[in-house]
């Protein structure tokens, strides 16, 4: 396997944002989709979970999450959409435009079925690596259905998960159920003879538990605890302690600044 990292986050955001496949399969809400690799290997992509509602298993997760909540690569929003429900305030980001689209049409949707006050939920076409709002003071990130392999370079993405969280915040992170620690350059394909995909390789990562824990190590981040459910592996980590003097964090302000700014392809989109 290719173990060389691309040169950095941009490259990745393009790269994936335009795997035409990708949009495809979350405008239609199915498969088939696959990550593959220059030997040929695919790994299948759960497109129809993600476009489905949270599950036990995402609710199990979100029942551990802590004040403000950002979501890494939340692709079409289930998890977006169960904590608006819940009453949270969540921003999603990915650097899809139909991932974000979705989320925002999720958050719509919802409100409109339920008729009631819902939580701050928002989507924002962005990168992990580029600017965000609310930065150093989330108190949980999470990355779920592997997005521990944004951009290749796991230690690098922990040190920016460890940024954005306040002094002691919460990261969930899900893992494969296996020891395994690898890096390589993928492109997102639909089809498994010929391989059908658009859009330059990019560098992804595969983690298992005892991998994260030792990039974690490096960031600053602690393990909380390790847990398993539904054949899927999660981990809890907390970021370093400021003195105990410090004023708490004003969670429900963390992404109040972005209100008044007309949504545009790197604006929060508010629910349609």
């Amino acid at each position: 396997m290719d173990r060389q990292v691309m040169s950095g986050p941009p490259t990745t955001r393009l790269a994936w944002a335009a795997a035409d496949p990708y949009t495809s399969a979350l405008r239609s809400g199915r498969g088939p989709l696959f990550l593959r690799r220059a030997d040929g290997w695919l790994l299948p992509l759960e497109v129809e979970r993600w476009c489905a509602r949270a599950d036990p298993v995402d609710r199990e997760v979100l029942d551990r999450c802590e004040g403000a909540v950002l979501d890494v690569g939340c692709g079409p929003g289930r998890l977006v959409a169960e904590l608006a429900a819940r009453g949270r305030t969540v921003l999603g980001i990915d650097v899809s435009d139909a991932a974000v689209e979705h989320t925002a049409d999720r958050l719509g949707s919802a409100r409109c079925e339920r008729g009631r006050e819902r939580g701050d939920g928002r989507a924002l076409h962005r990168s992990v690596f580029e600017p965000l709002p609310g930065e150093g003071r989330w108190d949980t990130v999470l990355l779920m259905d592997g997005n521990i392999g944004i951009g290749g370079d796991p230690a690098a993405l922990l040190e920016r998960v460890a940024h954005l969280l306040r002094p002691g915040g919460l990261l969930i992170a899900e893992t494969l159920p296996v020891d395994v620690d690898e890096r390589a350059h993928v492109q997102v394909v639909d089809v498994v003879d010929g391989a059908r995909g658009t859009g330059r390789p990019f560098a992804w990562a595969r983690l298992g538990t005892p991998a994260l824990l030792r990039y974690a190590s490096g960031a600053g981040l602690r393990a909380v605890t390790q847990w398993e459910t539904g054949g899927r592996c999660f981990a809890a980590l907390r970021a370093r302690s400021a003195s105990s003097s410090a004023e708490p964090p004003k969670s429900t302000a963390v992404i109040s600044s972005q209100r008044a700014r007309k949504p545009s392809g790197d604006s929060p989109v508010a629910a349609r």
